[in-house]
């Protein structure tokens, strides 16, 4: 596994409660938040009533607060974690808006999840996460969190301290990385390119299609894995323990009728890069999907098909 881009500050010094108003004053890191507003007032209030250069006993009142910074020393985000006797809570932000899509929320919560079950020996971790933060959610139920409860408009996720070890044990609790074709990444992204802006209904859907573009590891065609789901591959799948069998195809090539899933669907991003075998927790604007790809029916790549 590579090693982590982030570390985790104890200390909480004075500019960095400056960089926590600038973080909260973007309208892009504040649509995910709630609350924010009051949260920008008290700390500018806590800044012009203590003159301390280190203010870390002020962040850990009811629980635990860390800078999160990268290689390089810089803070890029923070973590906030409310600590109670059956449960503790998550707020995890990075703050630094041209961070994001670098794998850096997720690198943070691998750390956070260390700290959470093996030094606090909390029973369990929630976080709440707005519906429309398609990454954050992702994420999280990469490193093994489940659907525990939902609001109006966000989902609270929930990771026990035995389902942690249970994964820590099998090698399992970091995220995985989706595997993709150069020819499927490069057909996909310029798709995106050319639809994201012009159709608005949309913008759910490729967004979260996007994200997994970014994290994906490419590969050449000629040496794909027969056993990973790339574009229009055939596939048995069982969701929510219902069978289906489905073919992957591009947005305009869909049609239900013929089980032509689209790549733009829940399940058909889900799916794609994972391998036979993979089960994998998904977020949907409904509510989470329980996938399991059960088998491989056709891979373009296992019979030569490059160009498919």
């Amino acid at each position: 596994m590579a090693a982590s881009q982030i570390s985790l500050q104890p200390e909480i010094m004075r500019e960095d409660v400056w960089r926590f108003v600038d973080w909260l004053r973007n309208d892009e890191v504040r649509r995910f938040l709630s609350d924010t507003q009051d949260v920008s007032s008290q700390l500018m209030q806590l800044l012009d009533r203590v003159n301390l250069p280190v203010m870390t006993h002020l962040f850990n009142q009811g629980g635990r607060f860390f800078m999160v910074n990268n290689q390089q020393g810089q803070a890029v985000g923070f973590v906030r974690l409310l600590i109670e006797a059956d449960c503790t809570e998550i707020v995890l932000v990075i703050g630094e808006r041209s961070r994001w899509g670098q794998s850096l929320g997720s690198q943070t919560l691998t750390e956070v999840l260390k700290f959470v079950f093996y030094e606090l020996r909390s029973p369990r971790l929630i976080a709440w996460i707005k519906r429309s933060n398609v990454r954050s959610l992702r994420a999280f139920a990469r490193m093994g969190f489940k659907p525990h409860r939902e609001s109006e408009d966000s989902f609270c996720l929930s990771l026990t301290l035995d389902a942690y070890l249970a994964q820590a044990a099998q090698k399992k609790y970091a995220a995985k990385a989706v595997v993709m074709t150069e020819i499927d990444w490069n057909r996909l992204g310029r798709w995106i390119s050319q639809h994201l802006r012009d159709q608005t209904d949309l913008n759910w859907a490729a967004q979260g299609l996007r994200h997994e573009l970014k994290k994906a590891k490419i590969m050449d065609s000629t040496r794909f894995p027969e056993d990973v789901l790339s574009m229009r591959t055939r596939a048995h799948l069982a969701v929510n323990g219902q069978p289906m069998t489905v073919s992957l195809v591009y947005p305009h090539e869909a049609c239900w009728p013929q089980k032509q899933l689209s790549v733009l669907s829940p399940i058909g991003t889900a799916v794609l890069g994972y391998r036979e075998g993979d089960r994998i927790n998904w977020p949907a604007p409904t509510g989470f999907l329980d996938i399991e790809i059960k088998k491989l029916l056709y891979q373009p790549e296992a019979f030569g098909h490059f160009s498919q």
